[in-house]
């Protein structure tokens, strides 16, 4: 069980092409950083989560609930989907999130990693956002099957139209505490 914690909001709108520079060179060396054996992040391995938080879209606040899952399908490489409802305000808000994410074997408890998403968010009464997005950081192991992460993602809303958002960028903070099974 994963439990990831956030805040979304609107006003994170700073563009990091850091971070999107980060995650381009993690993959492109992906071959060369991975190790055979990466602890709780090793081929065959699965991820099941549960998303609590909250978020601010259209000016009003919302609780975020969300289910997801991965597998991952070769050392340090997971595939992923997610799922979250966005509850408690009027437009009500459901997210599907497809994504792969890179861990980076390292000795030690840190390990880095790098990840691409694609959103598809389903708004009521409005047009569907489409959304791409990447996220980079670090997990703390705390054991062989458990991690604490913190990280950074920053996501583009690919059609975005300025006439309904203030912004069509966003970045905001990542923080979880994950359990493989």
């Amino acid at each position: 069980m994963m439990m990831t914690m956030r805040r979304k909001t609107r006003s994170l709108t700073a563009c990091t092409p850091g971070l999107a520079v980060f995650a381009f060179l993690v993959f492109m060396m992906l071959p060369t950083l991975l190790a055979a054996e990466s602890g709780p992040f090793t081929a065959g391995t699965n991820r099941l989560s549960i998303v609590f938080g909250s978020a601010v879209a259209f000016d009003q606040n919302y609780t975020v609930f969300g289910m997801g899952g991965g597998t991952f399908v070769a050392d340090g490489v997971e595939v992923g989907l997610d799922a979250e409802v966005w509850s408690g305000n009027y437009p009500h808000i459901e997210q599907l999130s497809p994504e792969v994410r890179v861990v980076l074997s390292r000795d030690g408890v840190v390990q880095p990693y790098a990840g691409i998403f694609y959103r598809r968010t389903v708004i009521e009464d409005y047009r569907n956002l489409e959304t791409a997005g990447v996220r980079a950081g670090v997990f703390f192991l705390s054991g062989r099957n458990a991690y604490f992460g913190a990280g950074l993602a920053e996501e583009i809303h690919l059609n975005c139209d300025r006439t309904v958002y203030t912004y069509c960028a966003e970045t905001y903070p990542e923080l979880l505490f994950a359990v493989i099974f």
